[in-house]
């Protein structure tokens, strides 16, 4: 029997690894660009966080999230990890959960893989561009640009959207939308968020610990506690990742409220700016040894503190204000900055048309998928990683056995 993948990323290879377990199966990965893993080697800043030790279904977000809990329970992070382990890859795990190559580098985890796909039964056919798949009465006929092939069964491996600049593309919902099945609205998630205020371009490149919280319309949509990083456009970093999902959707205002001292309590660190009262530094200088440099300057400008003034010369209602600027200072927020910058695509096939306990369509026999291309996302941590693992691997296995 001949196994067909379209999709050389995270759960292509790991679809194809689970499928060629069987001796009698032969493996045909297609992959479009001109090597496996290239998306996946710059996951993570180039660290590639490849899961998450608290992954489960609460983490998954779709139409269905639990979708995702029979192929995260057949493959769950342990096993996980002692399958990389078996394919030579050491990984360490920070106290948030994150698991991260023990070389702190993403090209580990593409070479233990890449290696691992040097089986007899596996064949790879590099820039092989996908432009049409067929059912025929026994299998499937995938045609290409030069040659087309004939498999008994096809599984469709080719990620999402996001990402563009490195093999994110349209390609596996279009060829899933040729064999009949849906697909729901496609949206950037895990991405920066641009902002309307003007002052950010002066705080680019500075990173700060936050609690930030995301409102519409004065109501709660999302909030995390972590590192946020401010760029040319926006808000980037952890902690925007992890509460950017369906943020500035639609209509409406949303703002960002963000907290640069969420251990301390408001009164508190007026006691201390307080006591800065001493000295004759400038009101520029309010906030050395609390903040980023940048960052307390902006905070006591937007208090309404010229830098002009000495620290001695401030009221305590104007260092009430500063606090509170601290405290809650509130950006407002236009939009995600796209699919080329994004991590994640959210939304993707609809999943009701496909079997959970197999990933086979519920239309088309023999016709499977697994990974991004579904309409299943993580949350920010290595949790859509893992999804790839386990869904590839469920869907290569079941693909695979006679």
């Amino acid at each position: 029997m001949t196994v067909g993948i379209i999709g050389g990323g995270a759960s292509g290879m790991a679809a194809a690894l689970a499928a060629a377990q069987y001796p009698n199966t032969q493996v045909i990965l297609l992959e479009r660009q001109s090597r496996v893993g290239r998306k996946l080697g710059a996951t993570g800043n180039g660290r590639c966080n490849l899961t998450n030790l608290h992954a489960g279904e609460t983490s998954y977000h779709g139409e269905s999230p639990a979708f995702a809990s029979p192929a995260l329970e057949r493959y769950p992070v342990e096993e996980t990890l002692n399958w990389f382990r078996a394919l030579g890859l050491l990984t360490v795990a920070e106290d948030s959960g994150r698991v991260y190559p023990y070389s702190d580098q993403a090209n580990s985890v593409v070479d233990v893989l890449r290696f691992a796909l040097e089986k007899p039964n596996i064949q790879q056919k590099l820039g092989f561009e996908v432009e049409k798949i067929k059912k025929l009465p026994e299998g499937f006929q995938i045609l290409g640009r030069e040659e087309s092939l004939v498999v008994d069964r096809l599984i469709i491996a080719c990620g999402g959207l996001a990402g563009t600049k490195l093999g994110g593309s349209m390609s596996g919902y279009q060829l899933l939308r040729s064999m009949g099945h849906h697909c729901t609205r496609l949206r950037p998630t895990l991405v920066q968020l641009k902002t309307s205020w003007a002052g950010v371009t002066g705080l680019k490149g500075v990173r700060a610990n936050c609690r930030a919280a995301i409102y519409h319309d004065g109501v709660l949509h999302r909030e995390s506690t972590g590192e946020i990083q401010f760029t040319e456009f926006g808000l980037s970093g952890p902690v925007m990742f992890e509460i950017s999902r369906d943020a500035c959707q639609g209509s409406g205002d949303w703002i960002a409220d963000l907290d640069f001292l969420p251990q301390w309590e408001e009164k508190e660190l007026l006691q201390e700016l307080l006591r800065r009262q001493g000295t004759a530094l400038p009101a520029s200088e309010l906030f050395t040894g609390i903040l980023h440099n940048r960052l307390g300057r902006v905070l006591t400008q937007a208090a309404g503190i010229s830098s002009q003034r000495l620290i001695s010369e401030l009221s305590r209602e104007q260092l009430q204000e500063a606090a509170a600027q601290v405290k809650g200072f509130e950006v407002c927020l236009t939009e995600p900055l796209g699919m080329d910058a994004a991590q994640v695509t959210a939304g993707g096939i609809c999943t009701s048309e496909f079997d959970e306990n197999t990933m086979e369509s519920r239309h088309v026999p023999g016709l499977f998928a697994c990974g991004e291309v579904l309409d299943i996302d993580g949350d920010c941590g290595g949790y859509n990683l893992q999804w790839a693992w386990s869904s590839g691997r469920l869907a290569g296995a079941c693909a695979g056995k006679e």
